[in-house]
């Protein structure tokens, strides 16, 4: 089977949430909350022997590739295929875990190989669904919502400054056929954007694509309420990391890892504190870890990836919530 994923920031994930010295080293359990193609699991269940690894995924079709890449390691390996929020905030698991990983990046068989439009690179029917019962689809969206409506969204999800050019020329083209496939939405964007702007070091309908898949997965809705009850199943002493790609992810989890370091984050309007008044978490990323000039070169991918880890101390109620967006 052809593996098209190059893990992200892999080294550092291993050093940061390796098992050896901590008091779960002989029996460890981890939750890969982003699956994919199973790369990082596969490297961790490598190199931690007595690891065991439960794999979330809410796309079946990648998932069924990661069973078959990690099938050598037998019970050591198993699979929940679902959304990560609805995982964490009905945990179904009679064990909570000591490692938590999300890998927030779309995986590069998504752009490549899935077939759903995630990339305007290939000319595909405009789907953008990681999970099939999703709702709507990305052409549903293009052809269906209110113009200022898509100008805010692609504005919010993705701060595309002609925002409002593009929703317009969407909308105009629209109203003479429906736009169906990458490539014609992709032309649409090229033509409304100034000249200057169409060949710069990024294809002008990139952030686009990212605000529509953004919303078609509802990425910044659920990742607030995933983060949140994730860290509360995880035992004290447990270690969780977070991958982001871009600065919307980043600054949900920059806040609420913020806030679980911090005593008291009740609102200043509150006459005392009633979240504990200690902190819930350890920060062991005072910045975060970014990929090295050599990963950058050998995996372009990763060149945005931001890597944060928490070892948590106590349950956090949802007072340390307070200020970190959902979008």
């Amino acid at each position: 089977m052809e593996i098209v994923h190059t893990p992200v920031l892999l080294n550092e994930c291993l050093k940061f949430l390796s098992p050896v010295g901590e008091p779960f080293e002989k029996d460890a359990f981890m939750i890969d909350s982003t699956l994919g193609e199973g790369g990082h699991s596969f490297n961790f269940l490598k190199n931690f022997p007595s690891l065991k690894i439960l794999g979330l995924d809410a796309d079946s079709v990648i998932q069924a590739r990661a069973k078959e890449r990690l099938s050598e390691f037998g019970e050591r390996m198993r699979f929940y295929n679902g959304w990560f929020n609805d995982f964490y905030c009905n945990y179904p698991e009679e064990r909570k875990p000591d490692l938590i990983l999300f890998d927030l990046g779309i995986s590069v068989f998504h752009y490549e190989k899935s077939g759903r439009g995630f990339s305007f690179r290939h000319d595909e029917k405009l789907d953008m669904r990681l999970n099939p019962n999703t709702k709507e689809s990305a052409a549903d969206i293009v052809n269906e919502m209110p113009e200022d409506e898509l100008a805010n969204m692609i504005y919010l999800y993705s701060d595309e400054k002609y925002s409002r050019r593009i929703a317009n020329a969407i909308v105009s083209a629209r109203k003479s056929q429906k736009i169906a496939s990458t490539k014609a939405l992709a032309e649409i964007i090229f033509n409304a954007v100034p000249s200057k702007y169409k060949y710069g070091n990024i294809h002008p309908a990139t952030r686009t694509f990212q605000a529509l898949r953004i919303l078609v997965n509802s990425e910044l809705k659920r990742l607030p309420q995933a983060i949140h009850a994730a860290f509360n199943v995880l035992v004290p002493g447990g270690k969780m990391g977070v991958i982001t790609f871009h600065s919307l992810e980043d600054r949900i989890v920059k806040n609420y890892f913020r806030n679980l370091g911090k005593q008291c984050v009740c609102p200043p309007e509150f006459p005392e504190c009633v979240c504990g008044g200690t902190p819930c978490a350890e920060i062991l990323t005072r910045k975060p870890v970014e990929p090295s000039e050599e990963e950058i070169k050998t995996n372009s991918p990763s060149r945005s990836a931001k890597l944060r880890v928490v070892r948590k101390l106590r349950d956090a109620d949802k007072l340390r919530l307070y200020g970190v967006e959902a979008l």
